[in-house]
């Protein structure tokens, strides 16, 4: 058996210390997207692939038998071509994906289907929006330039931003003490996120709850039918073998 873990996300990280745990052949594969990426227990790759034909090539040239989709659930791309990568080379896939978010009564969510929604679900009114979606996806919002952005990356920006903004540098995970503490601080009035679900990142969602902030909540996108579990202790069995921590 050979494992390919498609990774960037702590749950990936937490597979990878598994699998290494367990002695099992595997590779991490990071995206790129970050300059300093966390270290893993595994052999490591960095960078796309080339699309779907180059992604089947890698699986062949690699031997992989198992591939693992535990990227971000909005990485929808990377996820779209590893199903049909998989297809191609008939390599079983398995998806590790968050459970989404649900709102609570006491929410105050506006769910959107997409960022150019977010924009427009924003007021006209001035207002301090903490954009909590990545850098990858900010530039639609220089359409509405009258408010105040913050943004948090993991990366300073390398290259200038599409609007004027107040940008933390900053690696998750974020405690709720903490991002009560930045929204108070920066008099932040709007949230705009995208569900990505799981434990890691949910400290923003409960101070805005805390806070009675309106959050713009960007639903995840649709992805083709595959296997799919919440925890590393399923992916392990799926592969054979018992979590000895399990997630």
């Amino acid at each position: 058996m050979r494992a390919l873990i498609l990774g960037g996300t702590a749950d990936a990280s937490l597979l990878a210390a598994e699998i290494a745990r367990a002695g099992l052949d595997a590779v991490y594969s990071y995206g790129g997207r970050t300059r300093a990426p966390a270290n893993q227990p595994l052999p490591t790759r960095i960078g796309g692939f080339g699309g779907v034909s180059g992604l089947a090539d890698y699986i062949r040239r690699e031997a992989i038998t198992h591939v693992i989709d535990a990227t971000h659930p909005f990485a929808a791309e990377m996820s779209r071509n590893a199903v049909a990568a998989c297809m191609e080379t008939d390599t079983p896939l398995i998806a590790l994906e968050r459970v989404p978010w649900t709102g609570m009564s006491d929410d105050n969510w506006i769910e959107v289907a997409d960022v150019n929604t977010a924009v427009a679900a924003l007021p006209e009114a001035t207002a301090n929006v903490f954009l909590a979606i990545g850098r990858q996806h900010i530039a639609p919002f220089a359409g509405k330039p009258q408010h105040a952005y913050t943004l948090r990356f993991v990366d300073p920006p390398e290259t200038s931003l599409p609007f004027a903004a107040d940008v933390i540098v900053s690696r998750g995970p974020f405690t709720l003490h903490s991002e009560l503490e930045m929204m108070r601080t920066r008099e932040i009035a709007w949230i705009v996120a995208r569900n990505s679900g799981g434990d890691g990142a949910r400290a923003k969602i409960d101070a805005a709850r805390m806070l009675g902030l309106p959050v713009v909540m960007i639903s995840r996108p649709e992805l083709p039918g595959r296997p799919r579990v919440e925890s590393v202790a399923e992916v392990m069995q799926w592969l054979g073998h018992s979590a000895r921590l399990g997630a």
